[in-house]
Protein backbone atom coordinates (compact mmCIF):
# COMPACT_ATOMS: atom_id res chain seq x y z
CA UNK A 1 0.00 0.00 0.00
CA UNK A 2 3.21 2.31 0.51
CA UNK A 3 4.13 2.10 -3.32
CA UNK A 4 0.55 3.50 -3.75
CA UNK A 5 0.64 6.36 -6.49
CA UNK A 6 -1.86 8.37 -8.46
CA UNK A 7 -1.17 9.47 -12.23
CA UNK A 8 -0.64 13.18 -13.06
CA UNK A 9 -1.31 13.69 -16.69
CA UNK A 10 1.69 16.59 -18.06
CA UNK A 11 -0.32 17.79 -21.44
CA UNK A 12 1.38 17.79 -24.25
CA UNK A 13 1.15 20.60 -27.18
CA UNK A 14 0.73 17.94 -29.94
CA UNK A 15 -0.31 14.20 -29.04
CA UNK A 16 -1.03 12.60 -26.18
CA UNK A 17 -0.08 13.75 -22.63
CA UNK A 18 2.58 12.18 -21.18
CA UNK A 19 1.30 10.11 -17.59
CA UNK A 20 3.43 10.24 -14.56
CA UNK A 21 3.33 7.75 -12.16
CA UNK A 22 3.92 9.79 -8.56
CA UNK A 23 4.15 8.20 -5.06
CA UNK A 24 2.06 8.85 -1.94
CA UNK A 25 5.05 8.03 0.29
CA UNK A 26 8.48 8.79 0.22
CA UNK A 27 10.19 11.94 0.28
CA UNK A 28 10.26 15.14 -1.82
CA UNK A 29 11.41 13.51 -5.45
CA UNK A 30 8.33 11.34 -5.14
CA UNK A 31 5.68 14.59 -6.68
CA UNK A 32 5.87 16.15 -9.48
CA UNK A 33 6.40 19.79 -8.57
CA UNK A 34 5.26 22.69 -10.27
CA UNK A 35 8.60 23.85 -11.26
CA UNK A 36 8.91 20.46 -13.31
CA UNK A 37 5.71 21.49 -15.08
CA UNK A 38 6.84 24.64 -16.21
CA UNK A 39 9.92 23.46 -17.31
CA UNK A 40 8.82 20.55 -18.85
CA UNK A 41 6.05 23.16 -20.85
CA UNK A 42 8.88 25.66 -21.33
CA UNK A 43 10.66 22.82 -23.41
CA UNK A 44 7.77 22.40 -25.33
CA UNK A 45 8.05 25.97 -26.38
CA UNK A 46 11.40 25.50 -29.30
CA UNK A 47 13.35 28.02 -27.33
CA UNK A 48 16.08 25.38 -27.15
CA UNK A 49 16.31 23.08 -30.07
CA UNK A 50 16.21 19.47 -28.18
CA UNK A 51 16.50 17.67 -31.29
CA UNK A 52 19.42 14.80 -31.22
CA UNK A 53 21.13 16.95 -27.97
CA UNK A 54 22.22 15.21 -25.30
CA UNK A 55 20.59 16.04 -22.01
CA UNK A 56 20.91 15.23 -18.67
CA UNK A 57 18.35 15.63 -15.76
CA UNK A 58 19.80 16.51 -12.49
CA UNK A 59 17.51 16.03 -9.22
CA UNK A 60 14.84 14.26 -11.96
CA UNK A 61 12.44 12.92 -9.39
CA UNK A 62 9.86 11.37 -11.58
CA UNK A 63 11.86 12.09 -14.56
CA UNK A 64 8.80 14.32 -15.77
CA UNK A 65 11.00 17.10 -17.29
CA UNK A 66 13.53 14.60 -18.84
CA UNK A 67 11.15 12.61 -20.41
CA UNK A 68 9.21 15.71 -21.83
CA UNK A 69 12.74 16.60 -23.28
CA UNK A 70 12.80 12.88 -24.64
CA UNK A 71 9.40 13.32 -26.94
CA UNK A 72 10.99 16.65 -28.53
CA UNK A 73 13.85 13.99 -30.07
CA UNK A 74 16.42 14.45 -27.06
CA UNK A 75 18.67 11.90 -26.26
CA UNK A 76 17.81 11.82 -22.52
CA UNK A 77 19.19 10.20 -19.17
CA UNK A 78 17.30 11.46 -16.36
CA UNK A 79 19.42 10.85 -12.75
CA UNK A 80 18.41 11.00 -9.29
CA UNK A 81 19.60 8.79 -6.33
CA UNK A 82 19.11 4.80 -6.13
CA UNK A 83 15.57 4.80 -4.27
CA UNK A 84 13.79 6.75 -7.32
CA UNK A 85 14.82 4.85 -9.96
CA UNK A 86 12.19 2.00 -9.64
CA UNK A 87 9.38 5.21 -10.06
CA UNK A 88 11.81 6.52 -12.79
CA UNK A 89 11.46 3.85 -14.93
CA UNK A 90 8.05 3.17 -14.09
CA UNK A 91 7.78 6.46 -15.54
CA UNK A 92 9.80 6.17 -19.26
CA UNK A 93 8.22 2.77 -19.67
CA UNK A 94 5.21 4.41 -19.43
CA UNK A 95 5.67 7.32 -22.21
CA UNK A 96 7.70 5.46 -24.06
CA UNK A 97 5.84 5.37 -27.28
CA UNK A 98 5.52 9.09 -26.89
CA UNK A 99 9.66 9.39 -27.39
CA UNK A 100 11.18 10.73 -30.53
CA UNK A 101 14.41 10.81 -28.73
CA UNK A 102 15.66 8.13 -26.37
CA UNK A 103 15.60 8.31 -22.52
CA UNK A 104 17.34 6.33 -19.34
CA UNK A 105 17.71 6.49 -15.90
CA UNK A 106 20.67 6.23 -13.95
CA UNK A 107 21.74 6.68 -10.37
CA UNK A 108 23.62 10.19 -9.45
CA UNK A 109 24.38 11.30 -6.21
CA UNK A 110 25.65 14.88 -6.18
CA UNK A 111 29.38 15.53 -5.22
CA UNK A 112 30.66 11.98 -7.07
CA UNK A 113 32.44 11.09 -9.73
CA UNK A 114 30.35 11.94 -13.33
CA UNK A 115 32.82 10.38 -15.41
CA UNK A 116 30.36 7.72 -17.10
CA UNK A 117 28.47 10.83 -17.71
CA UNK A 118 30.90 12.44 -20.05
CA UNK A 119 31.81 14.06 -22.45
CA UNK A 120 29.64 17.12 -21.27
CA UNK A 121 25.30 16.79 -22.21
CA UNK A 122 24.60 19.58 -24.60
CA UNK A 123 21.87 20.98 -22.24
CA UNK A 124 21.60 20.03 -17.99
CA UNK A 125 17.61 20.14 -16.55
CA UNK A 126 17.04 21.08 -12.87
CA UNK A 127 13.57 22.04 -11.61
CA UNK A 128 13.25 22.47 -8.02
CA UNK A 129 16.70 21.46 -6.80
CA UNK A 130 17.80 24.36 -4.52
CA UNK A 131 15.92 23.95 -1.44
CA UNK A 132 18.37 21.65 0.78
CA UNK A 133 21.69 23.66 2.45
CA UNK A 134 23.86 20.41 2.49
CA UNK A 135 22.94 19.73 -1.14
CA UNK A 136 24.18 23.03 -2.05
CA UNK A 137 27.84 22.42 -2.26
CA UNK A 138 27.13 18.98 -3.77
CA UNK A 139 25.37 20.09 -6.47
CA UNK A 140 27.76 23.26 -7.38
CA UNK A 141 30.56 20.27 -7.63
CA UNK A 142 28.31 18.17 -9.90
CA UNK A 143 27.42 21.07 -12.53
CA UNK A 144 31.05 22.34 -12.18
CA UNK A 145 32.21 18.52 -13.28
CA UNK A 146 29.33 18.08 -16.12
CA UNK A 147 29.02 21.62 -17.84
CA UNK A 148 31.20 22.21 -20.32
CA UNK A 149 31.81 25.57 -22.73
CA UNK A 150 28.99 24.50 -24.72
CA UNK A 151 26.55 23.49 -22.09
CA UNK A 152 23.27 25.15 -21.07
CA UNK A 153 22.25 24.52 -17.84
CA UNK A 154 18.21 25.31 -17.84
CA UNK A 155 17.45 25.51 -14.14
CA UNK A 156 13.82 26.35 -12.71
CA UNK A 157 12.97 26.72 -9.39
CA UNK A 158 9.74 28.32 -7.40
CA UNK A 159 10.71 30.89 -4.87
CA UNK A 160 9.82 30.03 -1.41
CA UNK A 161 9.48 32.64 1.36
CA UNK A 162 9.30 30.48 4.06
CA UNK A 163 11.78 29.44 6.56
CA UNK A 164 15.46 29.28 5.65
CA UNK A 165 14.45 29.17 1.81
CA UNK A 166 15.32 32.54 0.62
CA UNK A 167 18.51 32.41 2.77
CA UNK A 168 19.35 29.23 0.87
CA UNK A 169 18.71 30.94 -2.16
CA UNK A 170 20.73 33.57 -1.61
CA UNK A 171 23.78 31.59 -0.76
CA UNK A 172 23.34 29.47 -4.04
CA UNK A 173 23.36 32.17 -6.76
CA UNK A 174 25.95 33.77 -4.64
CA UNK A 175 28.43 29.96 -4.80
CA UNK A 176 27.01 29.85 -8.60
CA UNK A 177 28.18 33.00 -9.72
CA UNK A 178 31.69 32.74 -8.96
CA UNK A 179 31.89 29.77 -11.95
CA UNK A 180 28.92 30.39 -14.06
CA UNK A 181 26.87 33.20 -15.65
CA UNK A 182 23.31 33.17 -15.05
CA UNK A 183 20.57 34.77 -17.26
CA UNK A 184 16.75 35.13 -16.30
CA UNK A 185 14.20 33.67 -18.92
CA UNK A 186 11.28 36.45 -19.17
CA UNK A 187 8.35 35.41 -17.83
CA UNK A 188 6.63 36.16 -21.23
CA UNK A 189 9.03 33.27 -22.76
CA UNK A 190 7.39 30.47 -20.11
CA UNK A 191 4.25 28.81 -21.73
CA UNK A 192 1.21 30.95 -21.59
CA UNK A 193 -0.67 28.51 -19.60
CA UNK A 194 1.86 26.93 -17.44
CA UNK A 195 3.60 30.09 -15.50
CA UNK A 196 3.73 31.73 -12.43
CA UNK A 197 5.38 35.05 -10.90
CA UNK A 198 6.98 32.90 -8.55
CA UNK A 199 8.45 30.34 -10.50
CA UNK A 200 11.50 31.11 -12.18
CA UNK A 201 13.47 29.65 -15.33
CA UNK A 202 17.40 30.91 -15.48
CA UNK A 203 19.73 29.68 -18.13
CA UNK A 204 23.61 29.02 -16.44
CA UNK A 205 26.71 28.61 -18.71
CA UNK A 206 29.97 28.54 -17.50
CA UNK A 207 32.02 31.98 -17.06
CA UNK A 208 35.18 31.81 -19.99
CA UNK A 209 37.92 31.89 -18.01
Amino acid sequence: AAMAGFVRELERRSGPALRLEQRAAGGVGCVVWDAALVLAKFLETGACPLARRHVLELGAGTGAVGIMAATLGAKVTVTDLEELQELMMVNIENNKHLVTGSVRAKVLKWGEDVTEFQPPPDYILMADCIYYEESLEPLLKTLKDLTGPDTCVLCCYEQRTMGKNPEIERKYFELLQRDFEVEKIPLDRHDEEYRSEDIHILTIHRKRT
